[in-house]
């Protein structure tokens, strides 16, 4: 059950600015709904180059985003904002939908701050923003800070200011570890025929991800490829929608 939202904490007195990234309209709407609930200021993009441009545009106080984005990755992203002086130090948030390890650290090794697996639920992600921005008026230093690249080693006090916690790929709360995440090529749910929505070629089934909050609610996601060069699409059986992811 997701609890109702309150005001977040924030260091500035206006209501804070959060910069949503997915490709997925829905996700974005579902995290933008709820925030603003909780009394924040919400942007939104759609691929890497927006969210770049809005985060040095609009210097937001936290960025939220997915890795799979059109134009430049999640993770490209994060790179991007920790070598710009202007956002260096801007809180990074990565809600991503694989729990891999190499791509947890890969994440964190761009330079966010809390790398959290989806489906991740909002009242979750609402809690990691609060910290992170409650750990930047306590003045702590975190793992994120000395993990960052020796290239941006002359960080802004705020920089330093972010809080000592050792974010967790998959956050304890919302995910059941009875629950077995896996990939497989047996899912529960059989994987629908589909067609290339660039060149209406039939898509070639690869794997599926079972993963979701616990064993009664979980989520299977398909994958598939386009063998006439499209790319590789990702399939949520729960929403029934295909969005390419690479």
């Amino acid at each position: 059950m997701i609890s109702l939202p309150s005001k977040p904490q924030s260091p500035r007195h206006d209501p804070a600015l959060a910069l949503i990234v997915d490709s997925d309209p829905d996700t974005r709407q579902m995290y933008a709904e709820y925030l603003r609930l909780s009394r924040w200021q919400i942007d939104e993009a759609a691929d890497g180059r927006e969210a770049l441009a809005k985060a040095l545009g609009a210097r937001p106080d936290i960025v939220v985003t997915d890795t799979s984005l059109p134009g430049i990755s999640g993770f490209d992203l994060c790179a991007l904002l920790r070598r710009d002086l202007t956002t260096q130090d801007l809180p990074i948030i990565v809600v991503t939908t694989s729990g891999f390890a190499e791509d947890v650290e890969r994440a964190r090794a761009c330079g966010a701050d809390t790398v959290l697996v989806k489906p991740c639920l909002p009242d979750t992600l609402l809690q990691e923003m609060r910290q992170i921005l409650l750990a930047r008026r306590s003045g702590t230093k975190s793992d994120a800070v000395e993990a960052l690249p020796a290239s941006g080693a002359q960080h802004t006090p705020r920089l330093q200011g972010l809080a000592e916690r050792s974010p967790q790929p998959i956050p304890k709360a919302s995910l059941s570890k009875a629950h077995h995440r896996r990939d497989t090529m047996s899912p529960p749910i059989p994987p629908p025929a589909l067609l290339c929505p660039n060149c209406d070629h039939p898509l070639s089934y690869q794997r599926s991800h079972i993963g979701g909050v616990s064993e009664k609610h979980s989520e299977q996601w398909d994958y598939f490829e386009c063998l006439t060069g499209c790319g590789q699409f990702q399939f949520r059986q729960r929403t029934r929608k295909l969005r390419r992811v690479s």
